[in-house]
């Protein structure tokens, strides 16, 4: 089954564009604090290496501004760079003017009209997109109050109220976000606002926790929502480092068939057959395989029948023994060895095959 995606407006962050037909945009957000430039900067090589494609950096003060100009001065930065502003709308105009490709802006506490006003007529100047970023946390007490509390329609009014203002001032370079912590809550405000409007949405679970509870709750929110066919840009929010939420944003893609883009690791979930530490082999070929950006579908099988041949669809995998493993491609045995020596014989014939 092919997944038929809602045709939304095309929005640009610099050489990226989000929505209409172009590919789903894997996003991340800078973890290291400003001030630590050089950790900073090995970030973003690091996201950059795994695929990131829009890179987001929280702006808290007008000091920070000297700090993300200076390491986009440097050149490290291959991709746009998003400036995540809240409170206060005068740093959203200086890193708008300092030459930042998007801001993302909370509805909640930006301000008064006036104040977004101003932000959308700076963006106008420059060629900025906006994000306009709702989330449940900190929704406006008054729209809270008009929906008597349900949490739900006040995000989705708020987002639309921005979207008709925007409209007003003619600025239709943007996109928008309605987060919840709650997996059920994020699915229903964005089908909402994909019934309502045209414009691309970027989606995520906001503050989904640490890797493996995050990496659930994301992949249910997120992935329920690109099978409806909403969605053109995503982030995996987790209390983790931030290549992670890169693994797991191109995972779930992956698993739809949206986006196909480095490793699919696959392995069995072991039982009373398995006889090696197949928890361990599964590890040491992730490390292997952490930085690898070819399209690869890799099996790490724990017995026979879990072997070449229900993996014989895998473009290379192993499978474990007692005393031997099978190193196999597309379900063919190219080799029996060791288990010593194992891990060190498929790192041999995977660098054949990215090579």
């Amino acid at each position: 089954m092919e997944i038929k995606r809602k045709n939304t407006k095309i929005v640009k962050l610099g050489k990226v564009r989000i929505g209409g037909d172009n590919p789903i945009v894997v996003q991340s957000m800078i973890k290291n604090r400003l001030e630590s430039t050089e950790a900073v900067k090995n970030e973003i090589i690091n996201l950059q290496e795994c695929g990131c494609e829009v890179i987001r950096v929280a702006v808290p003060e007008h000091g920070s501004l000297k700090y993300v100009k200076s390491i986009m001065d440097s050149g490290v930065f291959k991709v746009p760079v998003v400036a995540d502003i809240q409170f206060d709308h005068s740093i959203a105009i200086d890193s708008i003017k300092a030459g930042i490709d998007c801001i993302r802006i909370n509805p909640g506490n930006i301000g008064s009209e006036e104040k977004i006003i101003k932000i959308v007529q700076a963006a106008k100047r420059h060629g900025s997109a906006i994000r306009i970023g709702v989330n449940s946390g900190s929704i406006n007490k008054i729209y809270l109050k008009n929906a008597g509390g349900n949490i739900i329609e006040a995000m989705a009014s708020s987002a639309l109220d921005i979207v008709r203002l925007f409209e007003s001032n003619e600025f239709f370079n943007f996109k928008i976000s309605a987060k919840a912590s709650s997996v059920m809550d994020t699915i229903s405000v964005y089908r909402i606002l994909s019934s309502k409007i045209d414009y691309p949405l970027h989606l995520g679970v906001t503050e989904a926790g640490p890797m493996f509870s995050g990496a659930i709750k994301s992949s249910v929110g997120i992935g329920v929502l690109l099978y409806m066919g909403i969605g053109d840009t995503i982030r995996v929010s987790l209390t983790e480092r931030s290549t992670a939420e890169v693994k797991a944003a191109y995972t779930i893609l992956s698993s739809l068939g949206l986006r196909k883009y480095g490793i699919d690791l696959i392995s069995c979930p072991t039982c009373s057959r398995t006889v090696t530490d197949l928890k361990t082999a599964v590890k040491g070929i992730e490390e292997l395989t952490y930085n690898v950006a070819n399209n690869i579908k890799i099996a790490v099988m724990g017995c026979v029948v879990n072997g070449p041949g229900e993996a014989k669809d895998a473009d290379i995998g192993i499978a474990y023994g007692k005393s031997k493993a099978a190193i196999f491609i597309k379900g063919k045995i190219i080799k029996r060895v060791d288990i010593d020596l194992a891990l060190e014989e498929f790192k041999k014939e995977l660098n054949r095959i990215i090579i």
